[in-house]
């Protein structure tokens, strides 16, 4: 079984929230045992609000892929130990954090590649790094998009290592499919903002949401209304009233449409 961080299973989170982890099979849900299912979310990013459109039909929710990445090198005392004659573990994840940045950049597409954590050892002054451990994440609406980016990643670290006397390795540990919408629903969120007079514009969603797990069994549909400024998991974050109105309407009328089908 998978341990959380806070050394829990996931069988533990379920008793410990009065469920029952072996009645599962139970309640699960079998494919087409919904006809479709619709989601109304803020974008959580910039676009609508600086390009002024109401509404964002998403063409499908991102997959993610994570690893931790181990940098390894020598130990060694950092006053005594001449610059040519170093093999730093933190020089190696520098130069591999500016790699992932500029690959997801320089790369077509609208993948995403992130380095959100590092720790260095021994984690003093006076000491240069001998390991340096951190997480890669990338983010694609295509599983073999993430995996390009992944592989052009590696095919320019030879360098890297070359040139800092270090050593990487990697160890996936979370995979997350990505989830695309389905068209015929798409249109007919278009048709319902359109006939609201309201502009749209297809996009893909970046961050996870509950739609990514309905679509491993129906067929599923997400409107975006704009976030101010792109700001979101802040305590500034705001939508306007009236962008809330708009995307409830949109709501309201996609499902009426998909009630008649």
């Amino acid at each position: 079984d998978i341990v959380t961080a806070s050394s829990f299973t996931i069988a533990d989170g379920i008793q410990r929230l009065g469920g029952n982890p072996n009645r599962l099979e139970e309640v699960r849900r079998t494919d087409g045992s919904a006809e479709a299912f619709l989601e109304l979310h803020i974008e959580q990013g910039a676009v609508l609000d600086a390009d002024e459109i109401d509404v964002g039909v998403v063409e499908g929710i991102v997959g993610i892929m994570r690893w931790t990445v181990t940098v390894d090198g020598r130990t060694n005392h950092a006053g005594t130990t001449p610059m040519d004659r170093r093999a730093d573990a933190m020089v190696g994840a520098a130069r591999f954090i500016d790699l992932v940045h500029t690959t997801a950049r320089r790369m077509p597409g609208q993948q995403v590649a992130t380095v959100g954590r590092l720790e260095a050892e021994p984690g003093v002054p006076n000491v240069i790094p001998g390991r340096v451990t951190m997480t890669l994440e990338i983010r694609d609406l295509s599983m073999d998009g993430i995996e390009r980016v992944y592989n052009e990643i590696n095919r320019n670290l030879v360098r890297i290592t070359e040139e800092t006397e270090t050593r990487f390795s990697f160890q996936r540990f979370y995979t997350s499919r990505a989830a695309p919408t389905a068209p015929w629903i798409r249109e007919i969120i278009e048709t319902s903002a359109q006939g609201l007079g309201l502009s749209t514009r297809r996009m893909p969603s970046g961050a996870g949401h509950d739609a990514q797990s309905i679509a491993l069994f129906a067929p599923v549909g997400m409107i975006f209304v704009p976030s101010v400024a792109g700001v979101s998991h802040a305590p500034d974050e705001h939508t306007t009233p009236q962008d809330i109105i708009n995307g409830a309407n949109v709501l309201l009328r996609t499902l009426l449409e998909l009630d008649e089908r």
